[in-house]
């Protein structure tokens, strides 16, 4: 066995999921090698808890997502949820050959299925402690346009990172968030302004995400006021967007444009009543993530950018809205992508991608290298 793969699965089992004697983890695996599953079985026994495995498979959950009926979906969740109930974690390892595998599914049936797995998402969030990655594989390697070994060896480095090193630069920015009433976002194409006063901001350092780095909060919800431009490219159910532009009006989009796939922008964002609100304000700084790769995962965590995301709000971090969607964008500061500030309450507190106040160096890319 590989022997990074040991060493991934200490980090989901040990660090992020935290596992103890007796516990159940589902380890949900989506087209990855079956050599990584037993890993994480034998790191979970090792640690005397109890693993369950689900496998599935991408192309095949398209087929049951395009032919299935609401009655279905409704059983499927039924059964999810009666299995997630009896979990107290939960590790998700999803691979992909192709990533716009469900991009010719209907918007309808995509909706219908999001609606009736819903539930078993919030309990999965709010009631288990879960992790999420992706595997790497050749595709994804293409998406980051780099060779397949290349990738691979970025991947375990990014993904075994020593996270603690961010808890006290982390630890100090949700406590200046906390204390903060009045954003201001600007840069090429952004100029917005809310707030994110007596909201929770919870920090990101490997517990949730794998590769990880951020911490988030919320916008009340009907303080969204001004324009933004999303500089990093991104996939959402399965449809490719680029350069997507929102104009807000007392916390709602009221104006959203793209390049290309307009139509099934908007569609996405009339789901339902809260998709066109901000579910979520997060800024992230890791340091080996540098440059869009059309997965969120990675890309959310991006060093010098920041994501504000429609639709659903975390219970963590609740501006009470819901919906069925929850889409994180991102907008990448740094120079080489346009350069951008950050304001708290008329500070600047991030300039062209670095942190300004003291107390934040240790989120700076030298710090979290090792190099500072």
């Amino acid at each position: 066995m590989d022997p990074r793969y040991l060493d991934l699965a200490k980090v989901l089992t040990s660090f992020s999921t935290k596992l103890k004697r007796g516990e159940k983890v589902l380890i949900d695996a989506y087209n990855i090698p079956e050599q990584f599953v037993l890993a994480l079985c034998r790191e979970a026994r090792r640690r005397k808890a109890q693993p369950f495995v689900a496998l599935r498979d991408s192309r095949v959950l398209r087929e049951l997502i395009v032919g299935g009926t609401e009655e279905e979906f409704t059983a499927v969740a039924d059964f999810e949820m009666h299995r997630m109930k009896q979990m107290d974690a939960y590790i998700a390892v999803r691979g992909s050959d192709n990533i716009f595998e469900s991009s010719d599914v209907p918007p309808a049936q995509m909706q219908a299925y999001m609606k009736a797995m819903r539930p078993v998402l919030n309990y999965r969030v709010n009631e288990t402690k879960w992790v999420v990655l992706r595997w790497p594989t050749p595709s994804m390697a293409q998406q980051a346009l780099m060779a397949t070994e290349s990738f691979e060896d970025f991947f375990f480095r990014v993904c075994t990172l020593d996270y603690a090193r961010m808890k006290p630069g982390m630890n100090a920015l949700k406590r200046l968030m906390e204390r903060t009433d009045k954003v201001h976002l600007k840069g090429p194409g952004t100029d917005l302004r809310f707030s994110i006063k007596g909201i929770p901001a919870i920090t990101c350092g490997g517990q949730y995400n794998i590769p990880d780095g951020e911490v988030f909060t919320a916008p009340v919800k009907d303080s969204v006021e001004g324009e933004i431009t999303y500089n990093a490219p991104t996939v959402y159910q399965g449809v490719s967007f680029d350069n997507v532009y929102f104009k807000f009006a007392k916390g709602r989009i009221i104006e959203a444009k793209a390049s290309g796939n307009e139509d099934k922008l908007n569609a996405i964002l009339d789901s339902d009543a809260g998709a066109r609100f901000i579910g979520e304000f997060a800024i992230g700084f890791n340091p080996h993530v540098l440059n869009p790769m059309r997965d969120i995962l990675f890309d959310e965590k991006i060093a010098g950018s920041f994501h504000f995301t429609p639709g659903q709000a975390y219970e963590q971090a609740d501006n009470g809205n819901r919906s069925q969607v929850h889409w994180d964008l991102v907008n990448i500061q740094r120079p080489e992508w346009g350069g951008g500030e950050i304001h708290f309450d008329d500070k600047v507190i991030r300039e062209d991608g670095i942190f300004i106040p003291k107390a934040l160096h240790k989120l700076n890319p030298d710090y979290l290298l090792g190099s500072d």
